[in-house]
């Protein structure tokens, strides 16, 4: 049984299709890469999984949770499901430490204890335990972004979105958060990442979705990214290596 399962996830803005028929199942304790150019679909896809994105039509199952239901239990979902973004979201006002307690403690109802072992152990995953009293701007663009990480990973879910959070990074910090999400690839955590890090996902992932035009055009292993089966992943690919 999938612990994420798309069938025919269709979506519109307006009159802007965007996901015509989307389909796609993961395994618990894999890592799914979506790919493909600008405005092919892939950040909307990963958006719906998290209900961040409301689907026109199809279904989405992720950990037992319908989350094409209007009535869906929205602080269930995301009890099971976190999302990293390209943006820190960061509260400046707050050390990092307190950054990752506010939800534990808010939505958790830890106690104030509780809350800050695991912010401590989250921290500790990411390589920032000597970060946890300063505040975001104290910190460089690769370690606020590993500090949305173990916000995220505080919470325990038990499955990770990462929407393209390594680009608004130079080479090298990028090359921190990979490190990172590569860690939890290995322990086994369970990922689905949109991204345009093609070595990377070719290392790591044990699925490789293509998306063009709103649409599964291509998937399977990673060795898709070497001997692509259609034109148009074979140049998708030219153009990232």
């Amino acid at each position: 049984m999938p612990i994420v399962e798309l069938k025919d996830v269709k979506k519109s803005f307006g009159s802007l299709a965007v996901l015509h028929g989307v389909s796609f199942s993961v395994e618990k304790g894999d890592v799914t890469a979506l790919i493909g150019a600008s405005g092919s679909g892939k950040s909307t896809a990963l958006r719906c999984i998290d209900r961040l994105e409301t689907v026109d039509s199809g279904t989405i199952e992720v950990c037992g949770h319908k989350v094409h239901d209007r009535d869906l239990d929205l602080r269930k979902l995301r009890l099971d499901v976190g999302i990293v973004f390209q943006s820190y979201n960061l509260f400046p006002h707050l050390t990092i430490e307190e950054n990752i307690t506010l939800a534990p403690r808010s939505v958790k109802k830890m106690d104030k204890a509780a809350a800050r072992e695991i912010a401590r152990e989250s921290l500790a995953k990411v390589g920032l335990s000597e970060k946890a009293e300063n505040y975001p701007e104290q910190l460089s663009g690769g370690q606020q972004q590993r500090a949305a990480i173990a916000r995220s990973l505080a919470m325990e879910p038990q499955v990770m979105l990462f929407d393209e959070v390594t680009s608004a990074l130079d080479p090298k910090l990028t090359g921190e958060v990979l490190k990172v999400i590569e860690a939890l690839a290995a322990s086994g955590m369970t990922m689905i990442m949109v991204t345009h890090e093609m070595g990377f996902a070719r290392r790591i992932a044990d699925q490789v979705v293509f998306m063009h035009q709103g649409l599964v055009h291509e998937s399977g292993s990673s060795d898709i990214l070497t001997e692509p089966k259609t034109q148009e992943l074979r140049e998708f690919v030219m153009n990232d290596f």
